[in-house]
C-alpha cells in the first residue's frame, strides 16, 4: 500500500523508516556509484531530511520499504534551487504550487508495481494539494519510466551529453496519465484516495443514498 508520511513521523514506522534509507544507500551509492552520505548504520541520509519532507513510499507486505520519493515545498529550501540553480542560470523556483521531489528509489526487494505506485502517490499529492507541478533533476535512466506511465516532464534546464546528462523538469499528472498507472497497479481511485486519506487522518467518504423512488 501507499503510505504518506511526514518526517517527523517517520518513528511511528521503524522498520519501513529504516529500510527506505537503507535502500536509499544501496541505490544512490553502490549501485549508481553517486557520492552521498551513507552512515554506520548503512542508511543514506541527507540535509534534506531533517526538513520534515513529505515522504510517499510504497509498503511491501512484510512492511518493509518498496519504493519512495521525497516532497519539499519550493518556498523553503530546496536541494534544485541549492545545488542545481546553474542548469536553469540561476533562477530559482519558488511559488507555493511547486514542489520539488527528489531521491526516487526503488527497493531491490520489490516488483515493477512500485514506480507505478510512486507515479500515483505522485499525482494524489498534486490532485489533493491542489499543486501544479513537482520539480526535479533527473538523468536519461528515469526518461523510459516517465514515458511508460505518460508523466514526461517539460525541461526547463540542462547540462551534458548522453548518459552523462541531467536535466530539470517540470512535472504535473495530466489526465491520460491516471488510467495506466493505476492499471499497473491493478487498482481503483477509490482504493488509491482511501490510501491517502487514512496517512492524513482524513474521513472515508460515505456512500451516497439514493432517495426512494415513491
Amino acid at each position: 500500500m501507499l503510505r504518506y508520511i511526514y518526517g517527523n513521523a517517520l518513528n511511528h514506522f521503524p522498520t519501513l523508516r529504516d529500510t527506505m534509507f537503507q535502500d536509499r544507500a544501496e541505490q544512490f551509492s553502490r549501485r549508481l556509484g553517486l557520492e552521498v552520505n551513507v552512515n554506520e548504520d548503512g542508511e543514506e541520509r541527507d540535509q534534506y531530511d531533517v526538513l520534515n519532507p513529505l515522504y510517499v513510499i510504497w509498503e511491501l507486505e512484510d512492511g518493509t520499504h518498496g519504493g519512495s520519493m521525497r516532497f519539499l515545498p519550493t518556498v523553503g529550501r530546496t536541494m534544485i534551487n541549492e545545488h542545481f540553480s546553474h542548469l536553469m542560470d540561476g533562477v530559482k523556483i519558488e511559488s507555493p504550487l511547486i514542489w520539488e521531489c527528489t531521491r526516487f528509489c526503488i527497493s531491490p526487494r520489490a516488483d515493477r508495481r512500485a514506480a507505478a505506485a510512486l507515479v500515483l502517490g505522485g499525482g494524489e499529492l498534486m490532485d489533493n494539494f491542489k499543486l501544479e507541478h513537482f520539480c526535479g533533476v533527473f538523468d536519461p535512466r528515469m526518461e523510459r519510466i516517465y514515458r511508460l506511465y505518460h508523466v514526461d516532464p517539460d525541461v526547463i534546464g540542462s547540462a551534458g551529453e548522453g548518459k552523462d546528462r541531467i536535466g530539470v523538469g517540470l512535472w504535473e499528472m495530466k489526465p491520460d496519465a491516471w488510467a495506466p498507472t493505476l492499471g499497473r497497479l491493478r487498482i481503483d481511485r477509490d482504493t488509491s484516495l482511501r490510501w491517502f486519506n487514512r496517512s492524513f487522518n482524513r474521513p472515508e467518504p460515505k456512500p451516497i443514498e439514493l432517495a426512494a423512488i415513491a
